[in-house]
């Protein structure tokens, strides 16, 4: 059905407004019973990587293509570590209007860029951090011919806080606790937006950053300044630094214990709950990309010569 036909109601759209969409939402909601065994509380994990391109991404990424459609945009401009250049790719390809992507060079996982090329998109690799992709992309939506599609559009927000209504649809209830990676920090704030709406109450929210933000491998939260952090500030949730070897180590567990291969930065919110032990019963990790984006770093977790040997 998509997110846009979804949930409608909740969202900024009108009459006018296209119902694009390449199937997005519906992610599955997995119980973990490996995991809750580990951390001693019942754990879900929302799996974002079934979106259409592989990441969460693709529920901001309909409503904000859609509604620059509607006011007759001639094209989208994202800055991207990767994710966010294939949902726009994708979704400008299929409305028909021009993706411009500009991302740092040599810091965007192959992946994510093929993804980004085969649509067509026009990609232009920046000497220099994410955050100065995202000033060219600023100074180019300020021309008026393309709209940025980057989390600063609030229309991404409202796509994204779509996720938290179906965690409440799929257990019935709000969780107790929501753990997710921070980059950005635009996702936590849809989330904290999502069970406002929602209104079955409020989970705290656990935002896992990586302690070294602008070098970490985990290339999706490779972000040295998030521009929502006053935001993030704002929904309560608690932020949380979490090291490449906790995160590589939550990875592996997260594809050994329980089948799900996942981004790396994906298993941020699951280390983040490690470090912490919390007291609560009931707790949600969101793994926001499928691990076929950023699969460079199977090697450090499970060298090839390792699984020769168990296979013999």
């Amino acid at each position: 059905m998509g997110v846009i036909a979804r949930w409608r109601e909740y969202l900024p759209v009108g009459p006018e407004t296209p119902e694009l969409t390449l199937g997005e939402g519906d992610t599955p909601l997995v119980h973990a019973p490996r995991l809750s065994e580990q951390l001693g509380l019942d754990l879900y994990l929302k799996v974002e990587g079934a979106n259409p391109t592989g990441s969460f991404k693709d529920r901001g990424m309909v409503v904000a293509v859609a509604k620059a459609l509607e006011d007759g945009a001639r094209g989208v401009v994202c800055a991207s570590t990767g994710n966010t250049a294939a949902s726009a790719a994708a979704y400008a390809a299929r409305a028909g209007i021009e993706a411009l992507i500009l991302h740092p060079a040599g810091a965007v996982a192959g992946p994510k860029l093929a993804q980004a090329r085969i649509t067509g998109a026009n990609i232009v690799a920046i000497d220099g951090s994410f955050d100065d992709s995202l000033r060219a992309c600023l100074a180019v939506a300020e021309s008026g011919s393309h709209v940025l599609v980057n989390s600063l559009n609030p229309n991404r927000i409202e796509g994204q806080k779509t996720a938290a209504f179906e965690i409440c649809e799929q257990l019935g209830r709000a969780p107790q606790l929501l753990a997710l990676p921070y980059g950005g920090g635009g996702n936590t704030v849809a989330y904290a937006a999502g069970f406002a709406d929602a209104r079955r109450g409020l989970p705290r929210i656990v935002s896992a950053e990586s302690t070294q933000r602008a070098t970490t491998v985990a290339s999706a939260i490779r972000i040295s300044e998030p521009v929502h952090r006053n935001d993030v500030e704002g929904t309560g949730a608690t932020v949380v630094g979490v090291g490449d070897d906790e995160l590589l180590e939550a990875w592996s567990e997260l594809a050994r214990l329980e089948g799900l291969f996942c981004e790396p930065a994906s298993a941020a919110g699951y280390a983040a709950l490690k470090r912490l032990r919390l007291d609560v019963d009931l707790a949600v990790c969101v793994l926001t990309g499928n691990g076929l984006k950023d699969p460079a770093l199977v090697d450090a977790v499970a060298p090839a010569d390792q699984a020769l040997e168990a296979a013999s």
